[in-house]
């Protein structure tokens, strides 16, 4: 089967919740740690994931932009995502993809002292879907 496009990978992408987010530590190891899309599911190839300003994970992605998404689907559906990571401390750019359940996190909403919201622009998207898989190249 020839590869899928980037809608057809988000269509399958759409009810996953959490991803795996993998950046560079400060001695160059990889560390991962599961990250809410919070809903924000409307894959177009822009992630977002809010944080706190002090977390390890914003201290490595200013070190190293590359970053790596591991999402897992229902009947054996994969997606590893590569990609470039911005830390954005921008309010109304927070309400743009802020919902309530994140505020069982922080309880300020976007008014909470010390948030961030890391986005994601993938380069390349690899998709496992039972035996079929491809890659689509978004960014170059």
């Amino acid at each position: 089967m020839p590869n899928r496009s980037l809608a057809e990978i988000a269509e399958k992408m759409r009810d996953i919740d959490v991803a795996m987010l993998s950046t560079h530590s400060q001695g160059g190891a990889i560390a991962g740690r599961p990250m809410s899309n919070n809903q924000d599911v409307e894959y177009d190839g822009s992630s977002y994931y809010f944080t706190w300003e002090k977390s390890e994970v914003v201290a490595e992605i200013e070190r190293d932009a590359n970053v790596s998404l591991a999402f897992k689907g229902d009947d054996g559906f994969w997606v590893a995502v590569a990609g470039k990571a911005e830390i954005i401390r921008d309010k109304a750019a927070f309400e743009e993809h802020w919902n309530e359940d994140i505020d069982e996190w922080f309880e300020q909403g976007t008014d909470t002292p010390g948030l961030a919201m890391i986005k994601i622009e993938a380069t390349r998207a690899h998709y496992w879907d039972g035996e079929d898989e491809g890659e689509v190249t978004l960014l170059s």
